[in-house]
């Protein structure tokens, strides 16, 4: 299910406990609908709304840093790769070979058919990222194959040995992220205070159109900002993505 149905759902869910509540207060005794009782149910809503307010922010700050962390990932990731090339460069011709894996291998991990595809279809990179592919393994093995001639050769040999395996430790960095899971326990909880807030809205709301246009559009924003935390934590497809941008200027980088 995606981010988009999930959050329609939540707000079907917060917007009909606002009905519900109004279609209740139709059953229920004037006398409980008096002043006294609407007092304590509002310092209890109060409390109810701060926990929900307090809640959101947690989740939108925590969505937040995780997207920022990948895209972050994947610059380093860019810059890597430019570097990488530049110490083969400076290896000399020898190195021209690892140098021709390095392109074709990024070449492929970003691909043409899933860039900006919409936002129901991943990039490639992430794809590939996202499952596990084992990507740049025969530039390992032309690296290792090289045989310095001098010291300079030996400690560009070393350098570029090191950006590889941080290549592969960014990616599998990546990977591991990505399969871990969005606390649900929390957004399943954070629906609940939702609809219960809402419920209560809705006994003691007049019922009218500017009251449900209200409610509507309150349960819109909220839901709103459900859908925010759900697309961060998923940045590899979606309505919000991580630009694999920093990988093709890269790309373009090494081809020159």
């Amino acid at each position: 299910m995606s981010s988009l149905d999930t959050s329609l759902i939540v707000f079907g869910c917060v917007f009909s406990s606002a009905l519900a509540g109004m279609f209740l207060s139709r059953k229920l005794p004037v006398s409980n609908l008096g002043p006294d009782s609407k007092d304590v149910v509002r310092l209890g809503m109060g409390l109810v709304s701060t926990t929900v307010a307090v809640a959101l922010g947690l989740l939108i700050s925590s969505a937040k840093f995780f997207f920022d962390t990948q895209s972050n990932e994947v610059t380093q990731l860019a810059a890597n790769y430019i570097l990488l090339d530049q110490i083969l460069g400076e290896y000399g011709p020898e190195a021209s070979d690892v140098r021709y894996a390095l392109r074709d291998g990024l070449t492929n991990l970003l691909g043409d058919d899933g860039y900006l595809q919409g936002f129901k279809k991943p990039n490639k990179s992430y794809t590939d990222i996202k499952s596990g592919a084992r990507v740049g393994e025969g530039i390992i093995a032309k690296l290792q194959a090289l045989s310095p001639k001098d010291d300079n050769q030996k400690s560009l040999k070393a350098e570029a040995q090191s950006l590889v395996f941080q290549l592969g430790q960014t990616r599998w960095l990546i990977f591991e992220q990505n399969v871990v899971p969005l606390p649900r326990l929390l957004l399943f909880m954070l629906v609940g205070w939702l609809m219960v807030l809402f419920l209560s809205f809705g006994i003691f709301a007049p019922r009218n159109s500017t009251v449900l246009a209200g409610m509507c559009m309150a349960a819109l924003a909220v839901c709103g900002a459900i859908l925010l935390i759900l697309e961060m934590y998923h940045p590899q497809v979606g309505l919000i993505r991580v630009s694999d941008a920093p990988l093709r200027a890269a790309l373009q980088q090494i081809e020159r």
